[in-house]
């Protein structure tokens, strides 16, 4: 009782090992075209010459003493800042908040905190998805800069300080 290969069960299981793993790395290959990584840089070069910008507006902060507290209420709709500098020529008019998602690019926010009284500023809140975000603080010229964390929605407080 010979029955032909194609009715009998191993051939098409070692048919099917291959097989899989062909149709795997094609779906893997299209998830990888129609998703590309948002966090490889482009430019890498260009990055390396920003981080020592980046470093010179640290060290510029540190220099002028600057640190900050950033207040935050769940449900509020603004967010509070408060710059501490010996330096009261340091305090600009306004200054300007990058809230930066920690993986996704397109969630960064930018708001202007307007100067209430001197030394703090106030900015309207948008609604942000929940994580640990990145916060940096300068002023429009960016002579300096401020950086800390906060979690979003729980809110509380963020000290900003030079990150060097």
């Amino acid at each position: 009782m010979n029955t032909p290969w194609y009715k009998q069960f191993w051939p098409w299981f070692l048919i099917s090992l291959p097989l899989s793993a062909v149709i795997g790395g094609i779906a893997t290959l299209i998830i990888a075209m129609h998703s590309p990584n948002a966090m490889v840089v482009d430019d890498y070069y260009k990055e390396g010459l920003a981080i020592n910008e980046i470093l010179a507006q640290e060290r510029a902060a540190a220099e002028l003493g600057l640190s900050g507290l950033l207040r935050y209420a769940p449900g509020a709709d603004d967010v509070r800042l408060e710059l501490m500098s010996p330096n009261a020529d340091a305090v600009p008019e306004y200054l300007e908040l990058l809230l930066v998602h920690p993986t996704l690019a397109d969630k960064d926010q930018s708001l202007r905190l307007e100067a209430a009284v001197r030394g703090r500023y106030l900015a309207a809140m948008p609604e942000l998805s929940p994580g640990n975000w990145h916060l940096i603080v300068s002023p429009p010229d960016g002579s300096w800069r401020l950086t800390g964390r906060m979690v979003l929605p729980q809110g509380g407080q963020a000290r900003l300080t030079p990150g060097v």
